[in-house]
């Protein structure tokens, strides 16, 4: 039997200099709704998520990621996984409920193999997604831009995804649902799931504590069209898409907010079951696994990251 452990992917926070520039972008092209705003963080959520937020927008000289969280629902997991994480060897912070950020519940932090601070955290604010409890209707009636309804997964880069991997398998608990592995056999790019769907956290072989992007959902492969449409309309630059990777059979259109960070909107995949085998790409089909239709492999895809 499978320990409860880490539900899905929670939040990430992103650094952008200006933030009145972000958050207009991410309010009104992404289409996030935002639920708290400070002088130097704004806080914001898909619109079907209950949670406080799923993006942290933090004011900074540089763009990038600060952290990733992962959602973790039972308190005693939060402490099992604490030790295990201690155990690994890794400096463990515990911060109190609003200690870390507005809405923010109990939360262990570490820093990961790959070189990026993670957050587990239990108790988050709960804010509702607009919609009355009883007969509800299928979405609010003022959604803008895209309006994906909740957040979907992470990818990062590190030097050893091999390491990487081991630690969110071993220690974490993930699973490993697909990989890109090298002629050599190291693992070029790994998926790792906890929520049983394609991926919650991807790696990808590059500087350690890189960020490539962070993706939310949306229902279907019309949604990428229409979100292709609202990039275009407001002057937002696509970056690949709409297209389907062949790892995790999803499909995506990516493009980039005005600060540098990759955003990507994402349909499809697949149900992943504690006891699949992962599937296995090879360096030769690299190209296929990221890009089906085009079938070669995109340089500046794969190294332009923040």
């Amino acid at each position: 039997m499978t320990s409860p452990g880490i539900l899905r992917l929670s939040h990430a926070t992103v650094r952008v200099p200006d933030l009145e520039l972000a958050l207009a972008y991410y309010a009104e092209v992404v289409g996030l709704v935002v639920t708290d705003q400070e002088a130097e963080r704004a806080y914001l959520k898909g619109w079907d998520e209950h949670q406080h937020h799923s993006l942290i927008l933090r004011k900074a000289p540089t763009y990038g990621l600060d952290n990733l969280a992962f959602k973790v629902v039972v308190r005693s997991e939060l402490d099992r996984l604490a030790e295990r994480v201690a155990a690994a060897g890794l400096a463990v912070e515990w911060f109190e409920p609003g200690e870390l950020a507005e809405g923010s519940g109990t939360t262990v932090r570490f820093l990961a193999p790959s070189g990026h601070i993670v957050d587990l955290e239990c108790g988050m604010a709960q804010v509702g997604n607009g919609l009355p409890l009883i007969n509800p209707p299928p979405a609010p009636d003022h959604l803008v831009g895209i309006h994906p309804p909740r957040i979907d997964h992470i990818f990062l880069l590190c030097e050893d995804v091999d390491g990487a991997t081991r630690f969110f398998q071993d220690v974490l608990e993930f699973r490993l649902t697909e990989q890109i592995v090298a002629d050599d056999g190291h693992q070029l790019t790994t998926f790792l799931e906890r929520s049983h769907t394609a991926h919650d956290v991807a790696f990808l072989t590059g500087p350690d504590g890189g960020f490539h992007h962070l993706a939310y959902w949306v229902d279907e492969w019309n949604d990428l069209r229409t979100a292709a449409d609202v990039c275009t309309y407001h002057g937002v630059p696509i970056d690949a898409g709409p297209t389907r990777h062949g790892a995790t059979r999803g499909c995506g259109l990516y493009f980039f907010d005005p600060a540098g960070n990759r955003n990507e909107v994402y349909t499809g995949g697949y149900q992943f079951d504690p006891d699949d085998e992962p599937t296995t790409w090879t360096e030769a089909e690299m190209g296929r696994a990221i890009f089906s239709y085009r079938g070669q492999v995109d340089q500046r895809f794969m190294s332009v990251h923040s």
